[in-house]
């Protein structure tokens, strides 16, 4: 059966266009259009879609306040179209916030360089997201920040999954079956991707500002989003969090994120080594790569890394897992159930390289038991 899909924008021209790219997919059925927020409320109960895709800027009700009242009444996995500049990235972040899943460029062009694949990645995103099961939102506390501040995630309605029988997924690993290795770490490296933002709020805004490693995190997003989404963490969590630049000694306690659109490496300097942030290669697939990232640290660090694969579409980190595996390091990957997507989690345990899938809810203080000794 056919997803059903929702689609919202003011443009008659854009409502087309996406309708027509996701009907082309025989997966993928759209059984409604709105023009405003307020439209898509109403017809979210009234169709039943199973993935809505939203415009943010729209007259009547705009789609953050229509994300915000469809995740606490009816909850639906949505994906945003967003303008790449930084008050788009803002806006975009402030959806997530809401609980929007995913988003994408508004701009096709910005999706992918060949107009195919960028249909292909459109009707691919909302196939994932149709396969999400989402229940009525929890409120959760942050203690790193007071209560009345914004929170990525924090109205966040629960995720179910299909069961997808996977040859190769690993058991769900509980903190208390998790026992510190004793090993004694230079770094922690994250890699993510769909669902991403939220997942590494989460477990970062648990970190205390004494956090004795330098934290990696390398997330798929564009290059006009990664300075708006380290601004927020940084305001958020006790540790220090920047986007990442050439030239940047590793010290501990501090959370680099690779640019959009660059590559990050690890290079050789003193006792943690520093950053390189390059182009890349023209035809690589991810801009950030988590395994570009992972691969340097493998030559740098060696067995002292502990790497953590969350939330993503696709298979980026299973090479560079491989290739810390390869040398000592520990590989975790998320569980399936708390992952919005379980494909690059699942690639690196189907594989056999991660030791445990933990869920999201219980990963930082997982990670803070492995890795807490200096």
């Amino acid at each position: 059966m056919a997803t059903k899909v929702l689609v919202v924008d003011d443009s008659s021209f854009f409502r087309r266009r996406v309708s027509e790219i996701v009907n082309q997919d025989n997966d993928l059925e759209v059984v409604g259009v709105a023009v405003n927020g307020q439209e898509a409320i109403e017809m979210a109960v009234k169709l039943k879609p199973q993935v809505i895709t939203m415009d943010i800027e729209m007259p009547v009700m705009d789609g953050i306040t229509a994300v915000r009242k469809i995740m606490a009444t009816n909850p639906i996995p949505i994906l945003m179209f967003s303008s790449l500049t930084h008050d788009g990235a803002k806006a975009t972040l402030d959806a997530l916030d809401a609980g929007a899943l995913d988003f994408l460029p508004k701009r096709f062009e910005d999706i992918a360089s060949n107009k195919d694949d960028a249909i292909k990645l459109l009707q691919q995103r909302v196939k994932a997201l149709g396969r999400r099961r989402l229940y009525k939102p929890i409120q959760r506390a942050n203690t790193a920040r007071s209560d009345s501040a914004s929170s990525l995630g924090s109205a966040r309605a629960s995720i179910s999954t299909k069961s997808s029988n996977v040859v190769g997924t690993a058991p769900v690993s509980s903190v208390s079956s998790i026992r510190a290795s004793g090993k004694k770490y230079k770094a922690l490296l994250i890699g993510t991707s769909t669902g991403g933002p939220v997942a590494l709020q989460k477990i970062l805004t648990a970190f205390p500002v004494n956090y004795p490693h330098p934290i990696l995190l390398i997330q798929h997003m564009p290059a006009a989003f990664t300075p708006a989404f380290a601004s927020r963490l940084n305001s958020l969590c006790k540790i220090e969090v920047k986007e990442a630049q050439s030239g940047d000694v590793l010290k501990p306690g501090c959370a680099y994120l690779a640019p959009g659109g660059m590559q990050l490496m690890v290079e050789r300097s003193g006792s943690l080594g520093r950053l390189k942030v390059i182009a890349g290669n023209a035809d690589m697939n991810y801009k950030p790569s988590v395994d570009i990232t992972f691969a340097s640290a493998s030559k740098v660090f060696g067995s002292d890394v502990l790497a953590v694969v969350l939330t993503g579409m696709g298979a980026d980190g299973r090479e560079g897992a491989r290739m810390l595996k390869a040398v000592g390091a520990n590989i975790w990957a998320q569980d399936e159930a708390s992952c919005v997507v379980y494909g690059m989690p699942q690639a690196v345990t189907a594989a056999g390289i991660s030791t445990h899938s933990i869920a999201l809810e219980n990963m930082a203080e997982a990670i803070l038991k492995e890795t807490s000794r200096g």
